[in-house]
């Protein structure tokens, strides 16, 4: 619901406008002076439109709207004045009024504004999604590709339901991104925003985690805990990796999507809901309703709305504006100063497969900004996996040696991205794979990577 402040010192003029604006189903905030209503801004309650008179009590209408400017630059502020001179609605305008309405106000003329006001604001917070400039809170999403451009359309169609929305797509790809675009771009926006990886948290501890527990649960329990759901109340929890949750879990977060309630741990008090739940998975959810690890009621509720996020290798367009944003960027976190990529580096990085994904290729940068020591990002500051084609076979080779040449070809690729992944450490790397560092250096040698 949007959200619109008034600020008359008249209290007969203040409560006919708070009324005739509530009439439109917008919630009305009243304050009778400038000073009321600058604290009002400067506290960070939400507001989506201001309407003030010009001359008030305690601060002026420009103090004010200078406020709101301060509070939010895209904030809309409709002044009000009887003393509508052309000097005084210019000074509105050029401090960045967004509308000037004079006295006796015209009801049918007020309601116009405050309604295109507020279509503005909205449309201006959809419209950041995908902009070059972003709040904290937004996600960054890079590229122009086809692929791409059709996440982004179904994202913003549905942002604005309710609807459950399952992210599917391979690790690397920016499900979690996509899943905060939807929240910024909701009618939740405001509320919070709650990402948990079920595949981080011990079987143990996850319904917990989510629903919370009653003191004396189970032994530890001190206290009562509010899990995740309470705490998300009225926004957005995100489930990633929902394919992870045992079947216990899987029962309660059932009875959450068809009847907004649950239980703590340990309770018997039903606890109700208001929450947006989006999830994800990198593993098809319909092999694992299949393979009888998830249940295939829950699976049906989740997959509402599917959106795929397309792999990078799917949409290489997208590199180049990827890697542009990234050596922008990067080097500002890494507090590192201005880089250039050679262009050997840049053709590496275009035809490199990316099994990493975006995430992957992120990385690979930051970890090339840090080697780089001139500035100059060159090819051997990437430490990407070598291109490891399989050997051409001759034309009579049996289907076992065909079986036998991939196996040790995808083999060689394997331990080739387990030393990139541990960053050359062997140790690392051995551990990664399940191999004592002894096995793994006959493993290097086999492959002709020991020099790797």
């Amino acid at each position: 619901m949007s959200s619109v402040l008034v600020v008359e010192d008249k209290d007969s003029l203040r409560a006919m406008l708070e009324e005739m604006l509530r009439g439109e189903g917008w919630k009305v905030v009243g304050l009778p002076d400038g000073l009321q209503a600058v604290e009002r801004l400067r506290s960070g309650e939400r507001v989506d439109v201001v309407l003030t008179d010009w001359r008030l009590p305690g601060a002026d209408g420009l103090a004010v709207l200078e406020a709101a400017r301060a509070a939010d630059p895209t904030l809309p502020v409709v002044v009000m004045t009887a003393f509508g001179s052309i000097e005084t609605a210019v000074a509105a305008m050029k401090k960045g009024a967004e509308d000037f309405i004079t006295k006796p106000v015209d009801p049918d003329l007020l309601r116009l504004l405050v309604a295109r006001a507020i279509e503005r604001r909205k449309k201006g917070r959809e419209s950041l999604l995908f902009a070059e400039a972003q709040s904290r809170q937004m996600p960054q999403i890079v590229g122009e590709s086809a692929a791409l451009k059709t996440v982004r359309a179904e994202t913003e169609r549905v942002a604005a339901t309710d609807a459950t929305v399952l992210l599917e797509g391979e690790s690397g790809t920016g499900k979690e991104l996509f899943a905060r675009a939807i929240h910024m771009l909701s009618p939740r926006r405001d509320r919070p925003f709650v990402a948990i990886n079920c595949a981080a948290i011990p079987d143990t501890l996850l319904e917990s985690e989510l629903f919370g527990h009653e003191r004396g649960a189970f032994t530890g329990a001190a206290a009562r805990r509010l899990g995740k759901f309470e705490l998300a109340e009225g926004g957005t929890v995100f489930l990633d990796e929902i394919g992870e949750l045992t079947p216990t879990t899987q029962g309660k977060l059932l009875r959450v999507l068809q009847e907004k309630s649950f239980h703590r741990v340990g309770g018997t008090v039903p606890i109700e809901v208001d929450v947006r739940i989006l999830a994800a998975s990198n593993r098809p959810l319909d092999r694992l309703v299949a393979q009888g690890t998830f249940r295939e009621d829950l699976y049906y509720r989740v997959r509402v709305f599917p959106i795929r996020i397309p792999s990078l290798r799917e949409r290489p367009e997208d590199i180049d504006p990827l890697v542009n944003w990234f050596l922008v960027h990067l080097p500002q976190e890494l507090k590192k100063g201005p880089v250039e990529l050679d262009a050997a580096a840049r053709e590496r990085l275009r035809s490199y497969d990316w099994p990493g994904n975006v995430r992957e290729l992120r990385n690979c940068l930051e970890r090339a900004i840090i080697l780089s020591d001139d500035g100059r990002i060159l090819e051997r500051h990437l430490r990407l996996a070598p291109d490891l084609p399989m050997p051409p076979l001759p034309a009579e080779a049996t289907l076992e040696e065909v079986r036998e040449r991939g196996a040790k070809t995808a083999e060689r690729m394997w331990l080739a991205r387990a030393l990139e992944r541990a960053k050359g450490d062997r140790s690392g790397a051995a551990a990664a794979l399940g191999l004592s560092p002894r096995k793994l250096e006959a493993k290097l040698r086999e492959h002709g990577l020991d020099e790797a």
